[in-house]
């Protein structure tokens, strides 16, 4: 009998990873590709939407066609940010812009000074100001420089459900992605901003679907049950809350680290939003105090010439012990000469990027009573990095998850009911604690 399986896309900046779970929510097969880059109209970098889709398609193929599975549901978690606009065949009408494309500021101005102010705005939606990390803005810029495009759009929609739509050909919202810093959401009144009727982006932003909602196709004749399709950083968050009891805050760890406290109930602050602070919403559609910080990003950088420095081949760092011994002062930045060696340069690196990283999550803390911090992804199992982020929280227990794939299982167990016939487990997350108690500061 071929095993009942769900298809899970996890698609994130670097790499495009393909997920079979059985029942168990054990991985019984995954493939992982990693796109080049194109170039937008204006020469800036962007995801290769076309290579995006090709491999979405053939890898829904390559499944179909190992008979050792039977193909019960798919459903998709990716990088958020990030907005596709089809005309009324479905077809894309722009590049799929990069999240970090430089945001006219006379446009920006313009916006701001139209709806109350950054302040002001900023607090209403729960979104910092970050240009076109705001996607909301990405709309509002379509709209004013590209008004031929814009009267085209039938449909803007989050790649997360873009993808969604490539295999269901359903248009839908998600509140996940809705609430990643958009700018579209007023979280005072619980629903758009005033702005987005005003601007008349309303009507091309589909309807708003809860997220374990799916549609049920027909694929090379099986029914399949099609998810909605998630915003990473919240559907990682999902298996943390279904086997978790009580309080704490989840550093997921990527390009991006977002720390997510569902246990803070306080709005944000002015402080906290010039801080790059925000606030996610849950698949449930439940405020989730967050931080960012670009740390995998500037971890993936200063790795590489620290590399080049010491003569050690790519992803030394792995291997690594924790010392504390190496424990000084703060990094030199490029001033590599006053380091011995490879070990003694990346510890005092690891040093300040997880000073960096406490601040960050000490901004999302104020106000709860939080004693466990679950850190997954990639630092995860950096035991340097996890060593280090205990020593600045000797008060809390500091955990590695151990996950198989988070943001994937979390977008598989929100529509649980649509494959699965057994129980939701409880018991997918293994723990690993770090720390004797030891302050760094």
């Amino acid at each position: 009998m071929p095993t009942p399986v769900i298809a899970i896309f996890d698609i994130g900046k670097t790499n495009k990873k393909l997920f079979l779970f059985d029942e168990d929510y054990r991985i019984v097969f995954e493939n992982s590709e990693s796109l080049p880059e194109i170039k937008d109209e204006d020469g800036e970098a962007c995801e290769d939407l076309q290579k995006l889709e090709d491999f979405i398609r053939q890898s829904v193929e390559k499944i179909f066609s190992k008979k050792e599975f039977d193909v019960r549901a798919i459903n998709f978690s990716a990088y958020g940010a990030s907005l596709v606009y089809i005309d009324e065949k479905g077809n894309p009408l722009t590049p799929l812009y990069n999240y970090l494309k430089k945001y006219p500021a006379p446009l920006q101005k313009k916006f701001y000074d139209q709806y109350g102010g950054e302040k002001k705005f900023s607090l209403e939606t729960a979104s910092p100001v970050l240009g076109s990390l705001n996607s909301g803005m990405q709309l509002y810029r379509i709209k004013n420089a590209k008004p031929g495009i814009f009267v085209r759009i039938r449909y803007a929609l989050h790649l997360p459900q873009y993808l969604s739509y490539l295999i269901c050909g359903n248009p839908v919202s998600d509140m996940t992605s809705i609430g990643c810093h958009t700018n579209l959401w007023s979280f005072e009144k619980n629903e758009y901003h005033r702005w987005v009727e005003e601007e008349k982006i309303r009507g091309i932003l589909a309807p708003i679907v809860s997220a374990d909602s799916t549609s049920q196709i027909a694929l090379q004749g099986h029914p399949v049950a099609v998810g909605t399709g998630l915003h990473d950083s919240s559907a990682a968050l999902i298996p943390y809350l279904q086997c978790m009891d009580g309080p704490f805050v989840l550093i997921s760890t990527g390009t991006w680290c977002v720390s997510l406290n569902p246990f803070s109930h306080a709005a944000l602050t002015v402080e906290q939003l010039q801080n790059d602070c925000l606030t996610y919403l849950t698949h449930e559609g439940r405020p989730v105090k967050a931080s960012r910080l670009f740390a995998g990003h500037e971890h993936e950088e200063q790795t590489k010439k620290l590399s080049s420095y010491f003569n050690k081949p790519a992803g030394y760092y792995s291997s690594l012990a924790f010392d504390e011994h190496f424990l000084k002062a703060g990094f030199a930045g490029d001033d590599l000469s006053r380091y011995g060696s490879y070990e003694e340069a990346y510890h005092a690196f690891v040093q300040g990027l997880v000073k960096k990283q406490a601040d960050a999550l000490q901004l999302i803390l104020e106000g709860s009573v939080v004693k466990r911090i679950f850190v997954d992804g990639g630092f995860s199992k950096n035991r340097v990095y996890m060593h280090v982020l205990s020593r600045f929280f000797p008060g809390m227990d500091v955990f590695a998850a151990s996950i198989p794939q988070a943001s994937a299982i979390g977008a598989a167990m929100v529509i649980h009911r649509a494959w699965n016939k057994k129980i939701l487990p409880d018991q997918v997350i293994s723990l690993d604690r770090y720390g004797d108690k030891k302050s760094i500061v």
